[in-house]
């Protein structure tokens, strides 16, 4: 069953901005906080895009700590922290969720992945029985490139019926895989799967009937074309030549 805006998980979040000590201080100094009262995610997939230090990283790490996810990423049976690092935005925003339960969930971070792989594999030397790994293609994810432990997890451990939360998930994958990871992200919608994704990636992005949020002055629902990720991209792609002539023009 495809996912609608009758049968979601994640509906939105809100912020509880009468708790809020002072907006001065991190995170809720972050103009993601900062502007946030309410966001409504579509019940299929929705993208959270703006500039570095806009604070999508930290919306998303309150989002999934709030659902239950472990804040450095995860299923939401991990716990473990290697760096107590995550903010506690969590506690100053509530999250609605639909009538229905997912089957299954994960929360990705790209930076701290390699943190999930190693506490995939501690996992597995201290317990017997079926390996953990097994769910994650068979293969240690130490043993693999970046990109490729990426494409085991949204190609093995992702299933129907589940709700995932990506931070940044083109960050170790080349223009092709972004592309094969968007075939998968279509096919798991299509089995009732609902996407909250932070991104850069303009081929991400394009996945069709998305709504997308970009963090600029605000949060404004953009079309794909209207995003400025879009826009930079295509004038350098279109006019490379004037582009770096404009760009190295700078430092002379």
């Amino acid at each position: 069953m495809i996912l609608d805006e009758f049968n979601h998980f994640i509906k939105s979040i809100k912020l509880r901005s009468d708790k809020i000590p002072s907006t001065s201080v991190y995170p809720f100094s972050l103009p993601a906080v900062q502007y946030l009262s309410e966001l409504k995610f579509h019940p299929n997939v929705t993208f959270i895009v703006g500039e570095n230090g806009s604070g999508k990283s930290t919306i998303l790490e309150a989002i999934a700590t709030s659902y239950g996810f472990n804040p450095e990423g995860g299923t939401r049976n991990f716990n473990f922290a290697s760096f107590d690092s995550h903010s506690l935005l969590h506690d100053y925003v509530t999250v609605a969720k639909g009538a229905i339960r997912p089957n299954d969930g994960f929360f990705l971070r790209a930076e701290s992945f390699y943190n999930v792989a190693s506490y995939i594999e501690e996992l597995d030397r201290k317990f017997g029985g079926a390996k953990l790994i097994n769910q994650y293609g068979g293969v240690s994810l130490h043993d693999q490139s970046h990109g490729e432990s990426f494409m085991s997890l949204f190609l093995h451990k992702f299933r129907a019926n589940g709700m995932y939360i990506l931070d940044e998930p083109e960050a170790a994958l080349s223009p092709s895989r972004q592309m094969t990871m968007i075939a998968r992200l279509h096919e798991l919608v299509m089995q009732g799967c609902q996407f909250i994704i932070a991104t850069h990636s303009p081929i991400l992005m394009a996945y069709p009937n998305a709504t997308i949020y970009e963090i600029k002055d605000g949060y404004h629902k953009v079309t794909y074309k209207e995003t400025e990720h879009y826009q930079i991209t295509k004038a350098f792609l279109d006019y490379p030549d004037r582009m770096l002539r404009v760009l190295m023009e700078q430092n002379e």
